[in-house]
């Protein structure tokens, strides 16, 4: 059974529910036929904290919509003893999310949802910087929101 760990900052609880992120983060997993047992987590947060990662991590000083931080720098052979494997962790800006949902016209939960399953495929390997990988990305991150039920377009 995978675990899905949902912080949202304190600020932000009343407008993000974390049933739903669970839930796309879930089915992503289920989707990509991930096997044995997992956890991530994800976090929602502003876009102060985004602009930092994405500093600190890309050398890209602005804020961006999702980070994704796969936990492979241990390397393969440090799992925890329990079996569970980390996969890693996804940090999402609300600001960004609220910004890409209006401009989309959806609601702000099916674009945090979007960004959860963009993020879960990230770190399960996925790549979207070159057209070919992310044609197929894209093509799996739509097949993850038609099952859940979520329509919307991914970013261009």
């Amino acid at each position: 059974m995978h675990s899905v760990a949902v912080h949202v900052d304190e600020g932000l609880q009343a407008q993000v529910g974390d049933e739903p992120l669970c839930k796309a983060a879930l089915r992503t997993l289920h989707h990509q036929h991930v096997e044995g047992t997992c956890e991530l987590s994800v976090v929602v947060t502003d876009d102060e904290t985004l602009r930092e990662l994405n500093r600190r991590h890309r050398g890209i000083d602005a804020p961006t919509d999702v980070l994704a931080f796969p936990n492979d720098a241990r390397g393969p052979f440090v799992d925890a003893p329990d079996g569970l494997h980390y996969l890693g962790d996804v940090i999402i800006s609300f600001p960004r999310a609220a910004t890409q949902a209006s401009e989309a016209g959806h609601d702000v939960q099916a674009e945090l949802q979007l960004l959860v399953v963009h993020g879960v495929l990230h770190l399960l390997g996925y790549d979207d910087q070159v057209e070919e990988l992310r044609a197929k990305m894209w093509h799996a991150q739509s097949e993850i929101l038609q099952v859940l039920g979520i329509d919307v377009s991914p970013p261009l």
